[in-house]
């Protein structure tokens, strides 16, 4: 692996704009629990009774419930070594974006600053009426809360069936069409269409990494494929990367 990682330092060193894509492994190293894994929470309960919109129109306290045991859980978790280090190169670019799809807040809170939410963030809410954005703070409500308004206040996630935000994924999609190395960590990359950032990346040109503990169908496309856990290869890429640019 070493000499895998010196091949990626010597593309980052040449590199102007890097994108990093992550998902549901990174969070899990945080200790999120995931969901499509065979011990996920899909796996525990269906998603079409708590992650659409009709779903929640029929039974707003069970899915406001469920979402808040969720963000209560992805509160109390906190940044892993992974998103430290991807906050950290963010420092030594010109353009630095990362692309996630995960809700966890978890990039913004290791210190990341430009980024993409593609599936949306669990600490925003908002009326699904007068569109008013809500923080709960600390506040784990276990029924429908409802705006001043009269609407029902709902987590600002993507659900099935919803669209992806288009800001957030035109401006992805943008990077990953520019950019000089990209990233893929901690996905299965098989959802779109978030999936197709990585793919844009390599069509573009762009030198494609994929971290991972598994092969994905990314894998075959990857210019390197790192196997392991982010929190482990990230810092030893940012280490070789600092050292090779005199900074340590």
């Amino acid at each position: 692996m070493t000499e895998l990682i010196k091949k990626v330092v010597e593309k980052l060193i040449e590199a102007k704009s890097v994108v990093v894509f992550t998902g549901a492994g990174v969070s899990a190293e945080s200790g999120v629990p995931t969901f499509r894994d065979k011990d996920g929470l899909w796996q525990k309960l269906k998603p079409e009774e708590l992650a659409n919109f009709n779903a929640f129109l029929r039974n707003p306290d069970l899915v406001t419930e469920w979402y808040s045991h969720r963000r209560k859980i992805m509160h109390e978790v906190k940044p892993n070594a992974g998103h430290y280090a991807i906050a950290e190169m963010e420092k030594y670019f010109e353009r630095f974006t990362v692309v996630t799809q995960n809700i966890d807040n978890l990039h913004r809170r290791a210190g990341s600053k430009n980024i993409f939410e593609l599936h949306g963030n669990i600490e925003r809410n908002y009326c699904i009426k007068c569109k008013k954005f809500y923080d709960l703070g600390d506040t784990y409500p276990d029924k429908a809360i409802y705006c001043e308004c009269g609407g029902l206040i709902r987590p600002d996630v993507v659900w099935f069936g919803e669209f992806l935000p288009e800001d957030e994924y035109d401006g992805a999609v943008k990077a990953a069409k520019s950019c000089d190395v990209c990233f893929s960590v901690g996905t299965s990359a098989v959802v779109f269409p978030a999936a197709y950032i990585p793919i844009y990346a390599k069509q573009s040109g762009a030198f494609l990494v994929e971290i991972n503990p598994n092969p994905t169908d990314l894998s075959r496309m990857a210019d390197v494929v790192l196997q392991g856990k982010s929190g482990e290869i990230l810092p030893l890429i940012l280490s070789e990367f600092k050292k090779q640019k005199g900074l340590l």
